[in-house]
């Protein structure tokens, strides 16, 4: 889970993207969001969602640098959205966990 958390500190997105998924995480839901942006019908463990919407993220950020037609930036940072409420959920289980020994 630590690799997951490091791997997320590694992620730069432009400064606009990231406000405008901040703001949205105070709606985010869970159980109504992930299920929409995965297209699945049962809510995966939050590991799993991060790793899906890390993959997911990545897209939309390659469509937006090479100026793709399909490139959405709702989509981008609804997605956006996700991988930063799922993230702090992850942040928040990895704190609470015991230290290896």
């Amino acid at each position: 889970m630590l690799d997951l958390i490091s791997l997320l500190n590694t992620i730069h997105r432009p400064r606009l993207l990231i406000r405008a998924a901040r703001f949205g995480m105070t709606d985010y839901k869970r159980n109504v969001h992930l299920r929409r942006l995965l297209g699945t019908p049962h809510l995966p463990r939050n590991g799993e969602a991060v790793i899906r919407l890390i993959e997911l993220e990545a897209e939309y950020n390659d469509q937006r640098k090479e100026n793709a037609a399909e490139y959405s930036p709702s989509r981008h940072v609804e997605i956006l959205i996700a991988l930063m409420a799922e993230a702090q959920i992850l942040r928040a289980g990895a704190s609470t966990e015991p230290a290896p020994a």
